[in-house]
């Protein structure tokens, strides 16, 4: 099979597990209400577990361990800071009923990473078919729980689940345009610095969005259950990186 048309198969294969979270469409509406607010612990978890432990030693590998490549980490969290800000500032000049900020914000940084995951197969596939394929494998192991965080971050923010779902799969498909450019680009481009400012982008998230919405919930059982999410998010991406490093 032509190179293009692998990268093609396994980028649109990858857009499709933002596919997901469908089986929450199976859940009755009391049930998903409970489990919406774990779903954004794992969120989390998976968030930063994604930046510490795939993104990060990736740039550093790729680019070294020199200021640049934490200026392009810090670069990351700075431009969501300011977006976050814009887009509180957007919000509060529209109706109350609509979308926070942070779904927003959720699909633009989703949206970016799953470009980048897509150069990152692009790249593999033009080397070898082989080595793409296990770059497929992979990055689809750490996508499934970040892809299911991300559509209980969606409804927490205040979408329905048939919108969420549409969502994440418009940021999802980004991983398709990503893949091609790469095979288009091969050899002509370095987009190595696009993984600390991905890393940014997870962390302002994480830590400043997320982390405190896991902090008002008011009974020790929850307060238990959330932080479990959390470290299961963080757990579930380190094991992802220990098996495939």
């Amino acid at each position: 099979m032509p190179t293009l048309a692998w990268v093609v198969t396994a980028s649109t294969a990858m857009a499709l597990i933002a596919l997901s979270g469908s089986i929450t469409l199976l859940l009755p509406g009391p049930v998903f209400s409970r489990v919406v607010l774990p779903l954004v612990a794992l969120a989390a978890g998976s968030l930063l577990g994604g930046a510490l432990f795939h993104l990060l030693p990736e740039a550093v590998t790729l680019l070294g361990n020199d200021l640049g490549t934490w200026a392009w980490a810090a670069g990351g969290v700075v431009t969501f800071l300011v977006l976050e800000q814009f887009l509180h500032w957007h919000h509060c000049h529209r109706p109350a009923a609509e979308h926070r900020p942070l779904g927003y914000l959720i699909l633009i940084a989703d949206g970016f990473h799953n470009t980048v995951d897509g150069l990152a197969i692009g790249a593999a596939f033009t080397a070898s078919t082989e080595l793409g394929l296990v770059t497929w494998l992979v990055l689809a192991a750490h996508e499934v729980p970040q892809e299911l965080g991300d559509f209980g971050i969606l409804i927490h923010a205040g979408w329905n689940r048939r919108a969420a779902l549409a969502y994440n799969l418009a940021s999802g498909s980004t991983v398709i345009a990503g893949a091609v450019a790469a095979w288009a680009l091969a050899g002509h481009a370095d987009t190595a610095v696009l993984l600390p400012f991905a890393a940014g982008n997870f962390a302002y998230i994480a830590l400043a969005d997320l982390v405190p919405e896991l902090t008002t919930a008011p009974a020790p059982h929850e307060k238990i259950t959330l932080t479990g999410g959390f470290a299961a998010g963080l757990l579930l991406l380190a094991l992802t990186a220990a098996l495939t490093g």
